[in-house]
């Protein structure tokens, strides 16, 4: 099945298309550094810990550790600890901790 809006777009070439309204615009997530720093900092920690290794978090411990580590590079990154890159340690915690969350639920826990 392919979803269908019941709307379309028609292009100069006579390509024609579903609309794109309402539909998320994941490129811009693209826009200004943030991006690019994350992707910097997820490859810094591939090589620290192995590629994905953060992904087998399954537990509310971990989730907890996750969490706790949000907080303090928050805490660093407001503080101007410019030592590494704590806002990116901020999201890449807080896409983990999300990452866990959705776990736990598809097993019946958080």
């Amino acid at each position: 099945m392919i979803r269908d809006s019941g709307v379309r777009e028609d292009y100069p070439s006579g390509m024609r298309r579903d609309t794109q309204e309402g539909k998320t615009n994941y490129l811009l997530a693209l826009d200004g550094p943030m991006f690019r720093r994350y992707a910097e900092h997820m490859s810094k920690g591939a090589v620290k810990y192995g590629p994905r290794n953060w992904q087998l978090a399954d537990s509310e411990e971990e989730l907890e550790r996750f969490r706790q580590s949000a907080f303090r590079h928050m805490i660093q990154w407001l503080d101007g600890d410019r030592t590494e890159d704590h806002a990116m340690a901020v999201v890449f915690n807080l896409n983990a901790a999300s990452y866990v969350e959705d776990r736990l639920a598809r097993k019946g826990g958080a």
